[in-house]
């Protein structure tokens, strides 16, 4: 390719319309001057046709990444939080199942929150709606839409005061869903609402701080937005738990719970054959994340024994399929093992992750940048006459 260029070869390079290459040349983007040869032609700068097909080429990229971003991969975000290494979930550089060996989900929110203060979850909440005389997640999503409703935005808030509203939102969530008032750790409470003893409120404690969080998910995800948006803390809170409750997110133990209802009714042999005849995925079995399996979920069912018909359907499971069961399946069974309420499993995955979820949007506040995708058009193309409607028939 020589110095100049003509229109012919501009053109071609960057597979535009001569109108456009003179738009180039009026916004002063693409230098240009008569052909020696022939004073009615004009040429154009080679180096500058070159550039300009780079950056379309560019803008293409960006746009294939983008779109390939949110649909192809996962959106990539930069955090301190959560991490996978060799199999296993850390926070904050801590080995998930060796934390909770022995913390509270107040230590692991102290850890996420990067934190010296004390984490209470019954302290002084101002951001506390009167106590629901119902439990559940309808009175949990309730609470927080209330509070929603009237909180102050995140932005220019200090840090510290956001951590003290945060500590009465888990607590709201919690009493939701059935934890009794009081001063002690989350755990116990928890038990002490279900009239389940101490030895159930170390299996309870063990859970939550397995569940707290598990990087950029789709919940995690919707809170950083909201947050990113200046939102209120109980509102950023309120979206990630939206997206939390679908049974593809946090709600999957609802359908292991179905799923072991089977397995009750009709036998282990009678479910497993079914699902391998159909082909049907089993609910709350293999972890893309986890190929040799989810250690949240081994470290739980460790901790106590199942009901005898869902521990040898569990491992029939992994004997004829190879799937080992994620932490739904652990958290399902807990459940079934004590009786507890039948939202206790997503009572206590909610409770635990909205720790997580403030740490993100609390992360995502630092950054100061609102995350706004962009959308790529694939529908009909806009009406020739833009304005226009179509006349009566």
């Amino acid at each position: 390719m020589g110095a100049w260029m003509s229109m012919d070869e501009a053109c071609g390079l960057l597979g535009v319309r001569p109108q456009t290459i003179y738009a180039y040349v009026s916004r002063g983007k693409l230098e240009v001057m008569t052909d020696p040869a022939d004073t009615r032609r004009s040429l154009y700068r080679a180096e500058d046709v070159a550039g300009l097909a780079r950056r379309k080429q560019a803008g293409r990229k960006h746009e294939t990444v983008a779109t390939n971003t949110l649909f192809g991969a996962e959106p990539s975000i930069p955090t301190a939080l959560c991490a996978f290494f060799k199999g296993r979930p850390y926070y904050r550089g801590r080995d998930v199942v060796a934390l909770a060996r022995t913390a509270s989900l107040e230590d692991a929110a102290r850890l996420l929150w990067d934190t010296r203060e004390a984490v209470d979850f019954s302290s002084a909440r101002p951001a506390r709606s009167r106590r629901a005389t119902t439990t559940g997640r309808g009175a949990a999503f309730a609470a927080l839409a209330g509070l929603a409703a009237v909180g102050h935005s995140t932005r220019g808030r200090l840090t510290r005061v956001l951590h003290v509203e945060g500590q009465g939102l888990v607590g709201t969530l919690a009493e939701a869903f059935g934890a009794a008032p009081g001063d002690e750790a989350l755990h116990r409470r928890f038990a002490r609402g279900w009239n389940q003893p101490d030895a159930v409120a170390e299996l309870l404690r063990t859970a939550l701080v397995l569940l707290v969080d598990h990087e950029l998910t789709s919940s995690a995800f919707a809170t950083r937005i909201a947050a990113s948006t200046g939102a209120s803390l109980p509102a950023c809170l309120l979206a990630g738990l939206a997206t939390l409750s679908g049974p593809l997110h946090g709600d999957a133990s609802g359908r292991v719970q179905a799923l072991f209802g089977e397995v009750e009714r009709l036998g282990e042999d009678a479910v497993l054959a079914h699902y391998l005849s159909t082909g049907s995925p089993l609910a709350g079995f293999g972890h893309h994340l986890y190929p040799d399996g989810d250690p949240r979920a081994a470290a739980l069912l460790a901790l106590f024994d199942p009901p005898p018909v869902i521990a040898r359907f569990i491992r029939k499971v992994a004997d004829q399929t190879g799937l080992r069961p994620a932490v739904d399946v652990a958290l399902a069974a807990l459940v079934a093992h004590h009786g507890l309420p039948a939202d206790a499993a997503f009572g206590l995955f909610a409770t635990a992750r909205s720790v997580g979820l403030l740490a993100h949007g609390l992360e995502q506040l630092g950054t100061a940048q609102v995350i706004r995708p962009r959308g790529r058009y694939v529908g009909p193309p806009p009406d020739a006459a833009p304005g226009a409607v179509d006349a009566p028939g």
